[in-house]
């Protein structure tokens, strides 16, 4: 039996709906074109402190272990409680949903028996909170008159407990940036979750090492109006954690969450950008993927008059109907899976919808598919593919078997039998939510600039009180202590780096390694030329560090003694230039042994000056064919080493062009 119905050809919607929404790459796009969709987003960084210990135990904090380095594992099943409010939250119920095993591999270093929720909280640490306020007040944010500790439902099981104890510190404050200011809402003082071993069909493995470690974070009101613009917001945060010396840096130490939406859409946030440089490429990928599943909506509200009587319909696709024995569905029934096909009404072209670059609405299905209905991928085929290797030829005849409509389209999914229900219910889901336009979601980030679905956007129905944690007064004298010797603000750092004449690709590194006041301290203790002295670390030492020549455990402030060690030898700056690479190769370097293995000698103006006749003389022996059109810089050369930290380079190639005028 033939299927004579009209189909879609995948890969030309895919390009024509593309075109619709106006889609443009990042580096095409504009103002305008930002201005057109509506983009809007915010950010929420964390930020890991440098404590000594976790936040409500005393274990050590900062000491990681590999992933099969335990003492024991702790398996456990999370299961959602009421908030104070006397409701579930969506995440908490969609996560219930995954019935997920979580298993947590413990080391005794690190973990003791409150992160398995067995010991009530200890007292919170005092040099976190101090470190918190002290981070709020170089925001010049409002400080709370009293801390109080919260809980934050968590059941993707990265928290043992099932949730986060959190506390507000500050609210309400401003970033500067170049050409705007970007107002904060608060900044949090947060206890770390897990790392993440593993996470395959219903088992999920995490590490605790990371567990209950401090960290702050902050959140941005959705100022933001182009990409670019979220990414400086970010890098300004960074800079300003940075600038105390009291955080934690390194992979990992501080994550970014990026909300965004357009306009008409709904807030998403991607979750754990691992580096600010994706920030601006993620953010126009989700803005326009919100944008076309506003497309979307339109063209379902056009095609289903009525969208509360939508359903799907669905035939098991077993052994007997040999005729749909695709390879993945042949694939899933040897498995001993079980495989079904199900019928979208007035869904035809929309499976196939451009969402992001390189992918359509279909893969928001399955995404969903792997997350909720925990069936890992490849978990589903449909009609409209647009992937090489596709078996959309076959589909019509799955159409006539499922009695469908010229304006339908079909998926077939496969997985264990006790997750099928789920996955049925998680299809309907999803398609229902594309009636109502752009769902509330976490998403996850890649490094391609594209995401897919994490979880339900918590909402506030998963908050409540902490009723093991007493209220923290901020006492005036705390304020007035921790307010001394605050840094020096980074707006004012930008400013100061372009007065002294610094590169512009050096300051980045600068603000980013918190050298920017130790290149301040050296002009001002030791009268050595700031524009020098940043060149020197911008440029030649970040080379270093960028190519792993620096110690593991080599403290920045060895810089600041070794321009104390130049002064002492009354020696100029470019002999650092000499002494860097055998400096930072060792965490304690011995200043006088590396400048006396460079060979490097005081010379006195006269000493030199002395020579230069005495090379000029030898030029005329070693020159080619008697051009003399070189002598000067030749000359120079020779001349390099012995002047080199004692006389300025620029005075020696004076006297050098004086005395071979003469000589003429």
């Amino acid at each position: 039996m033939s299927y004579c119905m009209s189909t879609t050809d995948p890969r030309k919607n895919y390009e024509e709906t593309r075109k619709e929404i106006g889609f443009v790459t990042r580096k095409e796009a504009t103002l305008n074109d930002y201005k057109r969709i509506g983009f809007k987003s915010g950010l929420e960084i964390h930020q890991q402190l440098k404590t000594k210990s976790k936040l409500f135990c005393r274990c050590p904090a900062g000491i990681f272990h590999d992933d099969n380095d335990y003492d024991a594992e702790v398996i456990r099943h999370m299961r959602p409680t009421l908030s104070e409010m006397g409701v579930y939250d969506g995440t908490a119920l969609m996560e219930f949903r995954t019935r997920k095993e979580i298993t947590y591999r413990i080391n005794n270093e690190t973990a003791c028996t409150y992160e398995v929720d067995d010991t009530p909280p200890f007292p919170i640490d005092r040099e976190a909170l101090e470190i918190a306020i002290s981070i709020a007040l170089a925001a010049k944010m409002n400080i709370v008159g009293e801390v109080h500790i919260t809980r934050k439902q968590y059941l993707d099981g990265s928290i043992p407990t099932g949730f986060q104890r959190s506390a507000i510190i500050s609210v309400e404050g401003e970033l500067q940036l170049k050409n705007k200011k970007v107002r904060l809402i608060q900044l949090s003082l947060e206890e770390d979750s897990c790392r993440e071993v593993s996470d395959i069909g219903h088992k999920r493995i995490y590490k605790t090492d990371r567990l209950g470690m401090p960290l702050i974070e902050t959140v941005t009101y959705p100022d933001c109006l182009t990409p670019d613009e979220l990414a400086e917001a970010a890098e300004y945060i960074r800079f300003l954690n940075r600038s105390t010396g009291r955080v934690r840096t390194g992979m990992g130490a501080a994550r970014e969450d990026v909300n965004v939406s357009c306009e008409g859409g709904s807030r998403a946030e991607i979750k754990g950008v691992a580096h600010i440089k994706w920030i601006p490429e993620l953010s126009h990928n989700e803005a326009f993927r919100q944008y076309a599943l506003l497309n979307i909506r339109s063209k379902l509200q056009k095609m289903i008059s009525d969208p509360a009587a939508w359903t799907l319909k669905t035939r098991e696709i077993t052994e007997k109907e040999q005729m749909f024995h695709f390879a993945p569905v042949r694939a899933a029934l040897d498995r001993g899976e079980k495989v079904m096909a199900l019928n979208l009404p007035g869904c035809r072209g929309i499976l196939s919808h451009f969402t992001q670059p390189g992918l359509i609405f279909a893969d928001e299905i399955s995404d969903r598919l792997k997350v909720i209905a925990c069936i890992e991928k490849p978990n589903m085929t449909h009609s409209e593919e647009i992937a090489e290797g596709n078996f959309n030829n076959l589909f019509p005849e799955v159409a006539i078997w499922l009695s469908a409509g010229p304006d339908d389209a079909q998926i077939i999914l496969w997985g264990p039998a006790d997750d099928i229900r789920t996955a049925l219910e998680t299809v309907e889901e999803r398609i229902r939510l594309a009636f109502e336009g752009v769902p509330n979601e976490t998403r996850k980030a890649f490094e391609d600039g594209t995401t897919m679905f994490e979880r339900v956007l918590p909402g506030r129905d998963r908050m409540y009180p902490d009723t093991d944690s007493q209220p923290i007064a901020v006492t005036t004298e705390m304020l007035e202590r921790l307010g001394k010797g605050q840094p020096v603000d980074v707006s004012v750092r930008f400013l100061q780096m372009k007065e002294w004449g610094l590169p512009e690709d050096t300051w980045h590194y600068l603000l980013s390694k918190n050298l920017v006041e130790i290149i301040e301290r050296i002009g001002n203790d030791f009268g050595f030329d700031r524009r020098e002295v940043g060149i020197l670390i911008g440029h030649r030492f970040r080379s270093l560090d960028g190519r792993g020549k620096v110690a593991k455990g080599f403290s920045r402030e060895r810089l600041y003694d070794l321009f104390a060690f130049l002064r002492q030898e009354s020696l100029l700056p470019p002999v650092a230039r000499i002494m860097l690479p055998a400096v930072v190769a060792v965490p304690s370097p011995d200043f006088g042994a590396i400048l006396a293995a460079t060979g490097l000698r005081r010379a006195a103006m006269d000493e030199i000056t002395g020579e230069i006749k005495v090379h000029a003389g030898r030029f005329p022996e070693i020159c080619h064919n008697g051009n003399m059109a070189g002598i000067e810089d030749w000359v120079m050369g020779q001349l390099h080493m012995k002047a080199l930290g004692t006389v300025r380079l620029s005075e020696v190639k004076k006297a050098v062009s004086e005395i071979l005028e003469v000589r003429d």
